[in-house]
C-alpha cells in the first residue's frame, strides 16, 4: 500500500514484561557441542534471553504489562473502548485471548475485543488498527497488547531457532488527541512466502496427530516435529532485503529528521545489513537483541522500553518503527512520541501465571 497518514492520535504509554527465567547462550550451546558460541553471538547478537517456563503464556506477560501501565498512567479501565491482542501464541484455539484478557483486566462491557494473528510486523499493524479506530471515531482510547512466547514452539535441538527467540508481552495505550502530530504508515503482504516461517501442524489444515508430534532429523541436522516452528533463514533474509529498504525509503528520505529507528529485532546480522544498505547512522539504530533475543510481536515496544524510556518519559522523539517477517508481512510508521508513561521493565515470576489461572477458575 502507499503511505497513509492518520492524525489526531497519540501514544499515552507503553509497558513491557518478560519472564524471570533467563537462559544464556553458553547454556544453549551445550545442546550443540560443535557450535562456535562466539560466532553465534556475532551473527545473532543474542547473549541471553528471558524464557517462559511451566505453563506461563503470552497473555500472562501482556496482562502484567497492562496492569503496570494502568497503575502508573492513571488511566481508568472503563475508558478503554477497544482491546487488541496481537500474538501468534494465544491461550486457546477459542475463545479469543483478547476476551480472556478483557475479563482478567476487568474492562467495561462496552469495550470491543479481538485478536490479531501476526508476529514480526504485528506491533506496527496494531498501531495502525488502533489509530484507525480512534481517527474514525469508533474509539477514544485503545489498549493494544502485543507479545509472543515463541520458545514454546521452537524445538530445543533446532539450531535455526533455538538460540534466537525470547519471550515478552507488552501493553500500549493510545488515545484521541487533536493536537497530536500525524503518523504515516506503510504496510504490505506477500503470502507466497508463508511456507518459509511456519508451524505446519496444529491448525485445521494439518490437525495434530500421533505423527505430527514426532521429532525427526531435518535439514542441516536440525531436530524438530511438524508442531514446531520452521524457519528458512536464507529465504527470510532474501525477503527482508527485498522489502524492508523500499518500505523505509517510502517514509523517510532524511534521517536528520528522525531521532531513533526501532526495527523488529530479527537478528543482528540482518539489522546491520539493512542499516548499511540504507546508510542509517549507527547511533540512531536501536538494538536490544543481546539481552532479550527476537521477541516477535513484542520486539519493537520492548526495545522502546529498554533503550528509550529515559528520553520518552521526559521529551518527544521522532521515531521510525518497522516490523517485517512471518507471513510474509511488513509495516512501518513514522511518528512523534512523548512525553509518555513508560514504566520500568516488569519481570514476571513463574508463580504469577499460576495465580492468574487460579483466579480464572
Amino acid at each position: 500500500m502507499t503511505p497513509t497518514t492518520i492524525a489526531g492520535v497519540r501514544l499515552k504509554g507503553i509497558a513491557s514484561a518478560v519472564p524471570k527465567y533467563v537462559r544464556v547462550i553458553e547454556e544453549d550451546a551445550k545442546t550443540f557441542p560443535d557450535s562456535d558460541v562466539s560466532r553465534i553471538i556475532e551473527n545473532t547478537g543474542v547473549r541471553k534471553r528471558h524464557v517462559v517456563i511451566g505453563n506461563m503464556c503470552t497473555s500472562d506477560l501482556c496482562y502484567t504489562a497492562a496492569e503496570r501501565l494502568f497503575a502508573e498512567s492513571g488511566v481508568e479501565r472503563n475508558t478503554i473502548d477497544a482491546l487488541l491482542f496481537v500474538s501468534q501464541t494465544p491461550d486457546y484455539i477459542l475463545p479469543a485471548t483478547s476476551c480472556s484478557l478483557h475479563g482478567r483486566l476487568a474492562l467495561d462491557r462496552h469495550c470491543a475485543s479481538f485478536d490479531v494473528n501476526l508476529g514480526c510486523s504485528g506491533y506496527v499493524y496494531g498501531l495502525w488498527l488502533a489509530s484507525n479506530l480512534i481517527a474514525c471515531g469508533s474509539a477514544k482510547r485503545v489498549l493494544l497488547l502485543a507479545g509472543d512466547t515463541i520458545t514454546r514452539i521452537a524445538a530445543p535441538k533446532d539450531r535455526s531457532v533455538a538460540l534466537l527467540f525470547g519471550d515478552a508481552g507488552t501493553a500500549t495505550i493510545m488515545e484521541r488527541d487533536d493536537n497530536a502530530l500525524p503518523m504515516s504508515f506503510v504496510l504490505g503482504t506477500d503470502g507466497n512466502g508463508q511456507q518459509n516461517l511456519v508451524v505446519l501442524a496444529g491448525g485445521f489444515r494439518f490437525p495434530r496427530s500421533e505423527k505430527t508430534g514426532l521429532l525427526s532429523e531435518r535439514e542441516s541436522g536440525n531436530i524438530r516435529s511438524d508442531e514446531n516452528l520452521y524457519m528458512n533463514g536464507p529465504e527470510i533474509f532474501t525477503f527482508t532485503l527485498k522489502e524492508v529498504p523500499p518500505m523505509v525509503k517510502s517514509l523517510v528520505t532524511d534521517y536528520d529528521a528522525i531521532d531513533a529507528i526501532v526495527m523488529h529485532q530479527a537478528n543482528k546480522f540482518i539489522l546491520d545489513y539493512i542499516a548499511k544498505r540504507l546508510k542509517i547512522p549507527k547511533e540512531k539504530l536501536i538494538l536490544t537483541l543481546e539481552n532479550y533475543g527476537n521477541t516477535s510481536s513484542a520486539s519493537i515496544p520492548l526495545a522502546l522500553t529498554v533503550a528509550l524510556s529515559d528520553k520518552l518519559t521526559v521529551s518527544s522523539l521522532n521515531l521510525l518503527l518497522a516490523g517485517f517477517g512471518v507471513g510474509y508481512s511488513w509495516g512501518a510508521v513514522t511518528l512523534t512520541c512523548g512525553p509518555i508513561v513508560m514504566p520500568e521493565l516488569v519481570i514476571v515470576p513463574e508463580d504469577a501465571a499460576m495465580q492468574s489461572r487460579q483466579q480464572e477458575v
